[in-house]
């Protein structure tokens, strides 16, 4: 059983410790299994090859520094993937508003809005639009997923209805949401060697959301979490863990954790990256078909040289390094 903290706080004021980060994580699915998007929101990078390099020259660098967008649009056939890093002059932040430059998300009540004005790389374009999460109920606690509770998870609102109108490419769909936070007093890899995770809707309008986390204290954490459409929560037995195919580049390890003897099919490969992949599955989970969303995450990669040396190519820096005004 993991260890939970008290209610966290919402809205997007809370202080980051210096070297560390603190995330905000949306994806949805369109209701025609066609579409799907995600949106991740940083202060402190973890995925940052410069807050990496800043870690190695300084004793506590200023998260603020190394914080922007990560916004993707997955349409049947074309990726539209944006993640400009943006310094602590591009950033305005208060318990319910966080912008950066032109990309911005607002937290009122129950609803979550996401304004975005980004450029795509590596072929250069507008991501421009706007997504609304309607939030039917907020979990009231957030878990440790270290024996330290250094790094720490909320998941928000694990169901809720996504919303998804863009300007640039023009459309527009509506389907299953899911929302969380991340938060952490050191960098990632300092406790993980890697970790699965992934987020089913189910039948009844829940979600089933389930990590498997390996630590470089030689532990690991298995979490299988069911909750309620409005948010009420139930800690299960972790369900038989499952390999899957490596992605096809860059041969990323992948497994996740399904009912016994039944089959599990990556129907899509969203992210093929040397240290992450992203892909969408379909399996059985608590005797009924599903179709997850699933992250591998290998930090052991993620802290490579070559890997380092690659990321400014998809991480490109523009960034204002002082307050304005």
């Amino acid at each position: 059983m993991l260890e939970r903290a008290a209610a966290p706080a919402p809205g997007f004021a809370a202080p980051v410790t210096a070297g560390g980060y603190h995330w905000w994580y949306l994806d949805a699915m369109s209701d025609d299994g066609e579409h799907a998007l995600t949106v991740i929101v940083f202060v402190g990078s973890v995925f940052s090859p410069y807050y990496a390099a800043a870690r190695r020259r300084l004793a506590a660098p200023d998260p603020e520094q190394y914080c922007g967008f990560n916004a993707v649009l997955y349409n049947p056939g074309r990726k539209h993937w944006a993640m400009t890093e943006r310094g602590a002059g591009d950033l305005i932040r208060d318990s319910e508003h966080l912008r950066a430059r032109g990309s911005a998300i607002h937290w009122q009540g129950r609803q979550i809005s996401v304004t975005l004005d980004e450029v795509t790389v590596p072929v250069p374009g507008r991501l421009r639009g706007r997504i609304e999460l309607e939030l039917p109920g907020i979990t009231a606690t957030d878990y440790a997923l270290d024996p330290a509770g250094r790094h720490r998870w909320w998941p928000v609102a694990p169901s809720c209805r996504a919303r998804v109108t863009m300007e640039k490419p023009g459309l527009s769909w509506e389907g299953h949401g899911y929302f969380d936070s991340n938060r952490g007093a050191e960098p990632l890899e300092a406790a993980f060697r890697d970790w699965d995770w992934s987020r089913a809707p189910l039948a009844d309008g829940g979600s089933l959301v389930q990590y498997h986390a390996r630590l470089r204290d030689g532990s690991e954490r298995l979490l299988a979490l069911r909750f309620g459409a409005t948010g009420a929560v139930s800690e299960l037995d972790p369900l038989p863990r499952q390999q899957l195919p490596r992605a096809s580049i860059w041969r990323m390890a992948r497994s996740t954790q399904a009912d016994r003897d039944t089959p599990v099919t990556v129907q899509r490969t969203l992210e093929d990256t040397p240290f992450y992949s992203r892909s969408l599955l379909q399996y059985r989970a608590l005797g009924e078909p599903v179709r997850a969303v699933h992250e591998s995450l290998n930090l052991d990669r993620f802290s490579r040289r070559w890997v380092q040396l690659l990321l400014p190519f998809r991480l490109p820096r523009r960034a204002r390094r002082d307050k304005q005004g």
